[in-house]
C-alpha cells in the first residue's frame, strides 16, 4: 500500500509544484528543483521503486524541468566523497572475504570478558569499532550470529538463572543494533549521513571536512553515547544479578577455531592500518602533495589488487568481490548530491531560508534542540539516508536565515539522522536483531526512546558548543 501511494503521489506532487508558480510564487528553475525534489523525497520515502533507481531521476528531470544544466545535475554522482565511500567500501569487502572482522570482534571480546556485563562491553566495542569502517548494517549482520551463539552457549551451560538468562539475551541483541549505528557517527565513511555532510559542505559552500576533523567533533559523540548505552542497559534496563558466573570463553574458543592469522589477514590488515593512519593524520601532509582522505581510500582500494594472494590467482581482491559493493548506495549519494546542486545553483536554498527565518528570535540552543529532536525522531519512520539527502540542502538555507553558521545545522542533520533507536524499521541493525525473536517490541521501544533522549541531549549540547570548536567556527 505504502508503494502504491508512493508511486502515484509523486508524481502528483511534481505536476501540481512545477505547473501551477503561484502556490510558490517560485521563478522557474527553483520551482523545477522543489517539484523534482518533493517527486524524488516521496518515492524515497515510500520505496516505490528501489531507492537507487529512485536516485538516478534528478539526473533525468533536473535538465528536462530547467532546473539546473545537465553537466551540474550529472557532476554530484561523480563527487569525490563518492569514491571516498567506494574506496571503503572495497576495504571493507577485502576485511569480510579474509575474516579479519570476526577475528577483530573476538579479540575485544575474549580481552574484556569475565562477566556478563563485559561480554556486553565488549560487544559494544567491537561492534562500535568495526561500524566506524564498515556499514551498520553489515556490522550488525556479521555481530549477530556472534551475538546469538553467546546467548546460545549460555543458555546451554545455565551459568544464569531463567529471568538473568533473559535479561542478558536482551541486552545483548540491543548492544548490536544499537552499537551498529552509534560507531557508525565517528567517521565520513561509518555513515551516510556523515558522508552527505562532507559532500554538501565541498560543493555547496566550498568547505572541506577532512576525516580527521570529522573525528575530532564525532568520536566524543560516539564514547559518550557508547558509555550512556552501556549503563543504560547493564545498570538499569536489563540488570542481570548473578553476572560473575559467565566467562569469555566461547571468545577464546573461536579464536582458536579461526587459527593463526593468515596472509591474507595480516596483508589486509596492514592496508586498512595505513589507510586508516593516513586518514587521520593526512593532515600533516604537506599541501604540495596534494592527498585527500579520497585519494587516500582509493590507494587503500588499488592495493588490495595489487597485493597477490596466496589462495587464488591475483589479488587480495579480484574483481568478481565487486559483486558484492553496494552500488545502490554510489547511485544514492549521487542523487542526493546533485538535488543538493541544483538547490545551490537555482538559488532554492535562499527561499527556504526565507522560509525558516521566522524562528530567528528564537535562542540557537532552542533551535538546536527542536532540530535535533525532529529530526531524530523523523529518522524513526524514514531512511537516514533519505532524510539528509533531503535536509542537507535545506539546512544551508535555514542557517542563513538566523544567521548563523551552516555546519552547525548540517552536523545536527548528519548525526541525529543515523540516532533512530526505537522501531525494528528504523534502522538495519534494529531490524537485524529484531529478526532473531528474542526481543519484544515493547524492549526496543522502551531502551530507544530512552536512548533517543539522551542522544537528542547530547548530539545538542555538542552541535552547540564542541562543533565550533572542532571545525575552527
Amino acid at each position: 500500500m505504502k508503494e502504491r501511494i508512493g508511486l502515484i503521489l509523486g508524481p502528483l506532487l511534481f505536476i501540481i509544484f512545477y505547473f501551477i508558480p503561484g502556490i510558490t510564487g517560485l521563478d522557474d528553475a527553483p520551482r523545477a528543483v522543489l517539484a523534482v525534489t518533493l517527486f524524488v523525497a516521496t518515492w524515497w520515502i515510500t520505496e516505490a521503486i528501489p531507492i537507487p533507481a529512485t536516485s538516478l531521476l534528478p539526473l533525468l528531470l533536473l535538465p528536462l524541468t530547467g532546473g539546473t544544466d545537465e553537466k551540474i545535475a550529472s557532476s554530484a554522482y561523480a563527487d569525490p566523497i563518492v569514491f571516498m565511500y567506494m574506496g571503503g567500501f572495497i576495504i571493507a569487502l577485502a576485511i569480510e572475504k579474509c575474516n579479519l572482522h570476526k577475528r577483530i570482534a573476538m579479540t575485544i571480546i575474549s580481552m574484556m570478558g569475565a562477566n556478563s556485563n563485559r561480554i556486553i562491553l565488549g560487544t559494544m566495542i567491537a561492534t562500535a569499532f568495526i561500524s566506524m569502517w564498515i556499514s551498520n548494517a553489515a556490522t550488525a549482520l556479521m555481530m549477530l550470529p556472534i551475538a546469538l551463539a553467546l546467548i546460545q552457549e549460555i543458555q546451554e551451560a545455565q551459568f544464569l538463572k531463567p529471568e538473568s538468562t533473559h535479561k542478558f539475551s536482551k541486552a545483548l541483541l540491543l548492544t548490536v543494533a544499537y552499537s551498529a549505528s552509534i560507531g557508525g557517527l565517528a567517521t565520513l565513511i561509518g555513515s551516510v549521513p556523515n558522508a552527505v555532510f562532507a559532500a554538501v559542505a565541498a560543493s555547496s559552500l566550498d568547505r572541506k571536512i577532512s576525516f580527521a576533523q570529522w573525528m575530532i567533533f564525532a568520536v566524543p559523540v560516539t564514547i559518550i553515547l557508547l558509555v550512556i548505552l552501556y549503563f543504560m542497559l547493564t545498570k538499569w534496563l536489563f540488570k542481570v544479578d548473578d553476572a560473575e558466573k559467565i566467562s569469555s570463553d566461547f571468545a577464546k574458543k573461536a579464536l582458536h577455531d579461526l587459527g593463526p592469522m593468515s596472509r591474507e589477514e595480516k596483508l589486509t590488515g596492514s592496508v586498512f592500518l595505513l589507510v586508516s593512519l593516513l586518514w587521520i593524520f593526512g593532515g600533516l601532509i604537506p599541501d604540495s602533495i596534494h592527498v585527500s582522505d579520497t585519494v587516500i581510500a582509493i590507494l587503500g582500494a588499488v592495493l588490495l589488487f595489487l597485493i597477490p594472494s596466496t589462495k587464488h590467482k591475483g589479488g587480495l581482491l579480484v574483481w568478481d568481490d565487486m559483486s558484492q559493493l553496494p552500488w545502490g548506495i554510489l547511485l544514492l549519494f549521487g542523487g542526493g548530491l546533485s538535488l543538493a546542486a541544483a538547490f545551490e545553483d537555482s538559488g532554492l536554498t535562499k527561499w527556504f531560508g526565507g522560509m525558516l527565518s521566522i524562528v530567528k528570535p528564537l535562542p540557537l540552543i532552542l533551535i538546536v534542540i527542536v532540530i535535533t529532536t525532529g529530526i531524530l525522531f523523523l529518522t524513526e519512520v524514514m531512511s537516514n539516508t533519505a532524510v539528509s539527502n533531503m535536509l542537507m540542502p535545506i539546512s544551508i538555507g535555514f542557517a542563513a536565515a538566523i544567521s548563523k553558521d551552516p555546519f552547525i545545522i548540517m552536523g545536527i542533520v548528519a548525526l541525529s539522522s543515523t540516532c533512530a533507536f526505537m522501531l525494528p524499521i528504523s534502522t538495519p541493525p534494529n531490524a537485524a536483531v529484531f529478526s532473531s525473536d528474542e526481543l519484544e517490541m515493547k524492549d526496543m521501544v522502551k531502551a530507544g526512546f530512552i536512548l533517543n533522549i539522551f542522544a537528542i541531549i547530547v548530539i545538542s549540547l555538542f552541535a552547540y558548543f564542541w562543533l565550533p570548536i572542532a571545525f575552527g567556527i
